[in-house]
């Protein structure tokens, strides 16, 4: 079962999950451990402190501790697991955890902007790569994928998921897992990864981090649950509870959610880990009086361990360290299950037999294979929004300038990095230099002059800096501006109420445009922007996100046409943030569909117009001040090349209720012709409508996307398979996942106009 049919399926059986791999004679180990283990231990077990220093580290691991925050290298990762291993009573190892989002030493894109590469072997490369150099330190469970489907740029976080789409993020975030944790988790270069946060906190009220989330069955069900059931399916060995509130209950404290949802209906058999403080924090939330009825909240509802090391702490509470007594039958029975589970995953990871990793084999810097995997990644995230034939730069541009605060910095690692993890080598200006001499050796030609002028804050451009821009740029042939939101403005906590790109920097471009030297804009930057007030006036804008440590290779390969960009949006880019959230497939039609925006129209009858035409027009569900839909959507992304489909067909025109049930599937197929003189490659779309339903549908889904290399003026064939998780809707009366009988319209491409193709589903 791939990710996007396992995104509306019953996992119960999920022969990839750590405790089900595990060997009867593992499961007896299991429980010998168990009834071994005293009341404390068992508290122990569960929980991952925050201790900071090695002393603190290695005083955790006699105490019994179950899992601990990376200490800094594998030398001292060693020691703390011999204490744990040779010191203590039962030789239990510990669980070393680390947030290891977009890599450890070698950084690549960040999760959104891999999700524009609409690549799951990206995606499970960079896993790979990250766990084989974390494990080579002693980590052995990180705190990823971000699975959250992510619909509001306002919130900082959409830089650690893959976008606004439930299938793309499905895929993805499975692709990780497998990169992570590879067919088993006792093998070399190996993680435990874990799915987060569950679930909704993409959807906070106003984009705002650990904000209200407030939503119905069927949203969830079918937008917001489908990436963590591929996940499950994938086999992950951790989920994460999220911060927010669900439909007023925190899901820290939520039975049904962890346990009824998680467990029983998705099936997982892994453990369930809070997030920091996430247990602390349901005092605030106002539903725990104090700590101990927290904690006791958390276990009833299914948590597994607790991310703050409060359950048990010899060092905070020496005469009595249990915070909860074990009297309560339900309870001990939760904590004993939740022992379980952390037991299993420490035995699939193979660190009872093997606890410690070779110092002398620590992977500390990246490593030429690594940066190589980097840069393969980061050449398919970038994304060309517009383009009048300014990029790539042409051989005829003899004076260029590049300007701007992100021509000279070397900030592109982006949100959620560890202060060791490699930077780029050098800035952009650096970069491009390189790359232009490179191509005019190829071509036997002078390169080119190249002016730079950065160094600008990006969160504060001066009026004289605008200038000293101004006027070199009425002497250049092409200008490029390096625009920049600085990865500070990016992540956890950093929720944006304004859009726009920071510190005046548009100025930049209105002052360059007003020169009428031809002008090329680069944007690093970590999420969607509202460029309204300025995206006409370049001849090419390049949206090249936070790419990681090759990042200033892979923009000046892309700038001078080395690399062709294929990128294509996973989250669409605003008009404005009071359009939001402005997601493709979100929306329905409603009753009174827009059909027109962006300027001020009266009512028919106050204009004196009689006709329903008119009156049919206003009464719409629309801005009267903003044009319909977003600047650019979800899918969009140009190429150097163009690319046509011709010859789409289905295998079948209809199918039935009981074929599709049974596994049957529809084949989409088509020829993408490049009709360009270059190379490129094509990321295909699929998008299915349901005509008519039950309950009104989205205006489009996403039902498969690949990524095809096309030799410029040939052509290559793409198929897809529409399954019954790519027809089905969630009905919130009981029903669950269901297909009606009816008519579907099958797209290719991103374009909602595009003339579809009839598929019938009979009775």
């Amino acid at each position: 079962m791939t990710a996007a049919s396992a995104a509306n399926a019953n996992t119960s059986t999920n022969a990839k999950s750590p405790l089900v791999q595990l060997t009867a004679a593992q499961r007896e180990h299991i429980e010998a451990l168990l009834a071994s283990l005293t009341w404390e231990e068992k508290l122990a077990q569960i929980q991952i402190t925050f201790k900071m220093t090695q002393e603190e580290c290695l005083d955790a691991a006699r105490s019994g501790i179950g899992a601990l925050f990376w200490p800094g290298n594998a030398a001292d990762t060693n020691a703390v697991q011999r204490v744990a291993v040779e010191e203590t009573a039962h030789g239990i190892p510990l669980l070393i955890g680390l947030d290891v989002i977009h890599g450890q030493r070698t950084t690549f894109p960040t999760p959104l902007a891999m999700g524009a590469s609409f690549s799951a072997a990206a995606a499970q490369s960079c896993a790979a790569v990250s766990a084989a150099e974390a494990r080579s330190g002693g980590v052995t469970w990180t705190f990823s994928p971000m699975v959250d489907v992510s619909r509001d740029p306002r919130w900082g976080r959409v830089a650690e998921g893959f976008g606004e789409d439930p299938l793309l993020t499905a895929e993805l975030g499975a692709a990780m897992v497998s990169g992570y944790q590879h067919e088993r988790l006792d093998e070399p270069g190996t993680m435990a990864a874990t799915a987060k946060h569950f679930i909704g906190y993409g959807a906070a009220e106003g984009g705002r981090d650990y904000n209200t989330v407030d939503m119905s069955a069927q949203r969830l069900h079918s937008v917001y649950l489908p990436p963590f059931a591929a996940c499950v399916q994938a086999g992950v060995g951790s989920v994460m509870a999220s911060f927010n509130t669900f439909n007023g209950r925190p899901v820290h404290a939520s039975r049904r959610l962890l346990t009824g949802v998680l467990k029983d209906e998705l099936g997982f058999t892994g453990a369930i880990v809070g997030d920091a403080s996430g247990v602390e924090n349901l005092i605030p939330h106002g539903v725990a009086a104090n700590l101990p009825d927290a904690a006791r909240m958390s276990l009833a509802a299914g948590l597994d361990v607790e991310m703050g090391g409060h359950l048990h702490d010899p060092a905070a509470r020496p005469e009595h360290p249990a915070l909860l007594d074990g009297d309560d039958p339900a309870l001990a029975a939760r904590v004993d299950d939740a022992v379980r589970r952390v037991l299993a995953l420490k035995l699939a990871l193979g660190l009872f037999e093997n606890p410690y990793v070779d110092p002398a084999a620590e992977i500390t810097a990246p490593t030429t294979e690594h940066l190589a995997a980097a840069r393969a990644a980061a050449e398919k995230c970038p994304v060309l929004l517009t383009n009048d034939g300014a990029l790539p730069i042409a051989p005829t541009a003899r004076r260029i300038l590049l300007a701007g605060p992100a021509a000279t910095h070397t900030d592109h690692l982006g949100a959620w990095v560890q202060h060791f993890a490699a930077p780029p080598a050098q800035s952009l200006a650096d970069a491009l230099t390189a790359a232009l001499a490179a191509r005019a050796a190829d071509a036997d030609t002078p390169a080119p002059e190249l002016t730079v002028l950065g160094g600008q804050d990006p969160l504060g451009v001066t009026e004289a800096e605008v200038a000293e821009v101004a006027a070199a740029a009425a002497d250049a042939d092409l200008v490029i501006l390096a625009l920049d939101e600085p990865s500070q403005l990016t992540g956890e906590a950093t929720s944006r109420a304004d859009l726009h790109l920071p510190g005046d920097q548009a100025a930049l471009v209105h002052a360059v445009a007003a020169t009428g030297t031809p002008l090329a804009v680069v944007l690093v930057a970590g999420r969607p922007l509202v460029v309204e007030d300025w995206i006409e006036e370049p001849g090419a804008v390049l949206m090249a996100w936070h790419l990681g440590t090759t990042a200033p290779e892979v923009i000046a390969d892309i700038l001078t046409g080395t690399v062709n960009p294929s990128g294509r949006l996973p989250m669409g880019f605003p008009r404005h943030s009071g359009q939001l959230p402005a997601t493709y497939d979100a929306h329905e039609n409603t009753g009174r569909p827009a059909t027109r925006g962006g300027e001020m129209i009266k009512p028919a009858f106050d204009m004196g117009l009689d006709g329903p035409a008119n009156l049919q027009e206003f009464f719409t569900s629309k801005y009267r001040d903003l044009e319909l839909g977003p600047r650019f959507r979800f899918g969009h992304g140009l190429s150097y090349t163009g690319f046509t489909y011709r010859d789409a067909e289905l295998n079948r025109a209809t199918i039935t209720l009981a074929e599709l049930n049974a596994g049957q599937a529809v084949e989409v197929t088509a020829t993408v012709a490049n009709t360009g003189e270059r190379d490129g490659e094509d990321v295909v779309l699929l998008f299915t409508r349901d005509v008519l339903a039950s309950l009104a549908p989205a205006v489009r889904r996403l039902a498969g996307f690949q990524r095809v290399a096309v030799p410029a003026g040939g052509s290559a064939q793409v198929t897809f398979r529409l399954e019954r998780s790519h027809l089905a809707l969630w009905d919130d009366d009981g029903q669950g996942w269901r297909v009606e009988p009816g008519d579907f319209e099958i797209r290719l491409g991103p374009d909602p106009a595009a003339e579809p193709l009839l598929l019938t589903v009979t009775d």
